[in-house]
């Protein structure tokens, strides 16, 4: 699924990188440790983080990731937002928790093992 239609059914809001919103998404990772998500997160991933310093940014480069949510009306810091758009790094915010926001995520995209 487009990380564009994501964003729409799940009403988030677009920080950064809006000509990147068509980026293909397989899947999510929900974490606050930068090296849990270094170590598990796969590129096409969409990361759900309370996380705002811009090592996150850096990580989701790392590792492809397709974007990145911040939770609970999280803001970046404004180097992590200067970060997020020269690297072309999708970031969105929802005032949802992380559990809320992962579980309409794992329904949305329909992750089944």
């Amino acid at each position: 699924m487009k990380l564009r239609e994501i964003q729409k059914k799940l009403n988030l809001n677009v920080l950064t990188a809006q000509d990147h919103m068509e980026t293909e998404v397989h899947s999510a990772y929900t974490s606050d440790l930068l090296s849990d998500v270094m170590a598990h997160a796969q590129g096409g991933t969409l990361w759900i983080t309370l996380q705002t310093h811009q090592n996150v940014i850096a990580v989701a480069k790392l590792k492809e990731l397709a974007g990145v949510i911040l939770v609970n009306n999280r803001e970046p810091e404004e180097e992590t937002r200067n970060k997020a758009e020269e690297e072309n790094v999708p970031l969105l915010t929802t005032s949802e928790n992380a559990f809320h926001i992962s579980g309409k995520l794992y329904r949305l995209l329909g992750i089944e093992k």
